[in-house]
């Protein structure tokens, strides 16, 4: 019988590896900058999952935050 955490841990890390390629498959700009965020957030469940506080919260903080933000204003930037 499959336990039902092992069911999450391998829905996290399937999602973040179809995510990642998504990303870089991605034709719009847009879209494979949320597809990386949304990665990110993926991968800081994964990390919380694996009881590591402290890495989760600088792949929150820098992973998905600030380089997703990053990623946008540059694309702002690119289209003026």
């Amino acid at each position: 019988m499959i336990n039902g955490e092992l069911v999450i841990d391998l829905l996290l890390g399937c999602g973040a590896v179809v995510t990642a390629l998504l990303c870089l498959t991605a034709k719009d700009l847009f879209q494979a900058i949320l597809l990386f965020i949304s990665m990110g957030l993926l991968v800081t469940l994964a990390w919380v999952r694996l009881g590591a506080w402290d890495v989760a919260i600088a792949e929150a903080a820098i992973g998905a935050g600030l380089t997703g933000a990053l990623l946008i204003a540059t694309r702002r930037q690119l289209n003026q």
